[in-house]
């Protein structure tokens, strides 16, 4: 893009809806993001293909729907570069020199994989796929010479071991990847509406583009401060997930008044979940309209796709002829 900005590389799995835990985790940082650096953001197919291997049907549909979310939400094509992984070959060709240099030992020290192993033979999701996972993520960011990525303090790991990788292949080949750096960027945990992580495999998320009625169902239903068995009973917000989301989305007198109303009974819980909801749908409200707009015209919306995807393998293209060249693979 010949910009004099540093590249950030970023992207997000092709896996379902995006939810609340995806804007404060990745997208709200990648809206403020886009101004400061030369990004280029990833719609990840490939990665979403780990667990969702069965249907890639619905991959392809997931896919519209982000490239809509992304639009929607302000992520500004003219900006920023939105490609979708598997309609750029070169992260796959990249990755299969990476495969042959990584120790099958870095792999199996990943802590997400560690962690992960049980779920996913229960899921019949314990594939290569998704064990050199981390393989295919560094060549994500190294085709695209990615100077800093966008993660979360738990994440730094993930991103030494593709560090790790692009160190090693330097090393043998004298070559000049980039190693790219964290930028640390604020990650809320936002509870799922059980108070657990929110998370579709809990199927307690609440989508970005959540019906308005729908939403306020779930909204409703969510659980409260246990000690409020009665309407009278004083509770302690902080004990509550219903006051979490608040946190996340409404203004400081509204904290306050729930802070004031909870504890001393003078608000039911009632009150409070409708607090948030109208406070939730106003900031849904505008993204949901446009995304219908946008799913509803399918040429344009293919044509933002073909367009973030020509600038992507441009850039594809470009830096995996110089490492083919490098290698003594161009015929």
């Amino acid at each position: 893009m010949g910009s004099s900005k540093e590249r950030l590389v970023s992207g997000i799995r092709a896996t379902g809806h995006l939810h609340l835990g995806h804007f404060f985790g990745a997208l709200r940082n990648w809206l403020d993001l886009q101004d400061q650096y030369d990004c280029y953001f990833g719609i990840m197919d490939w990665h979403g293909m780990t667990t969702q291997y069965k249907d890639p049907n619905s991959i392809k549909s997931w896919t519209y729907e982000l490239m809509a979310d992304l639009m929607a939400w302000g992520i500004d094509s003219k900006r920023s570069v939105v490609f979708v992984q598997s309609l750029v070959p070169e992260h796959l060709e990249l990755f299969m020199f990476f495969a042959m240099l990584t120790p099958m030992g870095w792999l199996e020290r990943v802590p997400t994989w560690k962690d992960a192993q049980q779920e996913a033979m229960q899921s019949d999701t314990y594939n290569l796929g998704r064990f050199s996972y981390p393989v295919l993520q560094a060549a994500d960011i190294a085709l695209y010479r990615g100077v800093v990525v966008p993660v979360g303090q738990d994440q730094v790991p993930h991103l030494e071991l593709s560090r790790e990788i692009i160190r090693r292949f330097n090393k043998l080949y004298n070559y000049d990847l980039i190693e790219p750096k964290a930028l640390l960027t604020p990650q809320p945990m936002v509870p799922g509406l059980d108070g657990r992580k929110m998370s579709k495999s809990y199927g307690n998320t609440i989508s970005l583009s959540e019906d308005e009625s729908v939403l306020k169902k779930k909204l409703l239903q969510m659980p409260t401060d246990p000690a409020r068995v009665r309407r009278h009973d004083p509770g302690e917000p902080t004990r509550c997930p219903v006051y979490n989301y608040h946190k996340l989305v409404s203004h400081a007198d509204d904290l306050q008044w729930v802070e004031a109303g909870c504890r001393s009974a003078g608000i039911g819980c009632g009150d409070c979940k409708m607090r948030l909801f109208e406070r939730l749908n106003e900031r849904l409200e505008g993204p949901r309209k446009k995304k219908k707009e946008l799913m509803a015209d399918s040429q344009f919306l293919e044509h933002q796709i073909r367009e973030g995807v020509s600038k992507a393998r441009e850039e594809g293209e470009r830096q995996l002829r110089k490492i083919k060249s490098h290698l003594g693979f161009n015929v």
